[in-house]
């Protein structure tokens, strides 16, 4: 039973089991598939100038995880090198030249990252 709440009334409708939704009819929820293995991934590294004054950032695409486990790896990487960092278009920046520092982090993850660009 509904009832509605009208000024001056001392009560309102705080929970209600007459309208309940079976689990079937739910909305489905987001099926996250498995990703294949990280040694299986295309990971690139790359050093990029351009937009930034000149000032050198290191880029890590292609990381096949989560928003959440971005967000670990960037603090771990940050808390490693000593740096700034960020994400951006899901691709972790990180502040400097750290090519082969996180190149060699990475492969101890078990990622098979590559060097992009020059």
């Amino acid at each position: 039973m509904v009832e509605s709440f009208m000024p001056g009334d001392k009560t309102r409708l705080v929970y209600s089991t007459e309208h309940t939704v079976s689990k079937k009819d739910r909305p489905a929820e987001r099926n996250v598939t498995q990703a294949s293995a990280p040694s299986q991934q295309k990971v690139y590294i790359r050093l990029d100038r351009k937009g930034r004054g000149g000032k050198s950032v290191t880029l890590i695409e292609g990381l096949p995880i989560s928003s959440v486990e971005k967000e670990l790896l960037l603090k771990q990487l940050k808390s490693r090198l000593g740096t700034g960092g960020a994400i951006k278009d899901s691709n972790l920046e990180i502040q400097g030249d750290h090519r082969d520092t996180i190149m060699a982090y990475l492969e101890g993850l078990n990622y098979k990252p590559k060097r992009s660009g020059g």
